[in-house]
């Protein structure tokens, strides 16, 4: 008699059963293991990028002596562009690492929170949403630090 296609045949059963279990397990569980994996993509991805992408340029536009900039907190627009290239391209660089993280968070926290609640006050959600996507995984790291894979990690170890 021909198995059915549908209808799986027990030995077929056993090794669905414990493919869903392993599924079950992955998706559910709650290894270490994976929250490390999870927080160092985060930090990679919102460090990096924001290190690479904005604080990148911002330092080379200022290099070739381009240091207009808005000045929202009223500090003067050079100190801001200062402060923001520090934020963006040496905290950046730093939380994607995993070096100093909390401490490194906070000028970045601060420049996106500038951004959205302050520079972009009066604009549309679109315009907020860029700053927001780097604001949320920042706080989001502060509560929940580095990570196992992360320099702090390593420091922690030794």
């Amino acid at each position: 008699m021909p198995s059915n296609p549908v209808w799986p045949n027990s030995i077929d059963t056993f090794a669905y059963h414990q493919s869903i279990a392993a599924m079950k397990k992955f998706l559910l569980g709650t290894k270490a293991a994976y929250t490390d994996l999870g927080l160092l993509l985060l930090r990679l991805c919102a460090g990096g990028v924001m290190a690479f992408s904005h604080g990148w340029p911002k330092f080379n536009r200022a290099m070739a002596g381009d240091m207009g900039f808005a000045d929202p907190i009223g500090v003067g627009e050079t100190p801001s562009l200062i402060l923001t290239i520090f934020a963006e391209l040496l905290c950046g660089m730093l939380v994607a690492a995993g070096l100093f993280t909390r401490l490194s968070l906070i000028p970045p926290i601060v420049t996106m929170a500038v951004a959205v609640f302050i520079i972009h006050s009066d604009d549309p959600f679109g315009d907020k949403e860029h700053a927001l996507l780097f604001l949320v995984p920042y706080v989001t790291l502060l509560f929940t630090g580095p990570g196992k894979w992360s320099l702090d990690g390593l420091v922690r170890k030794a």
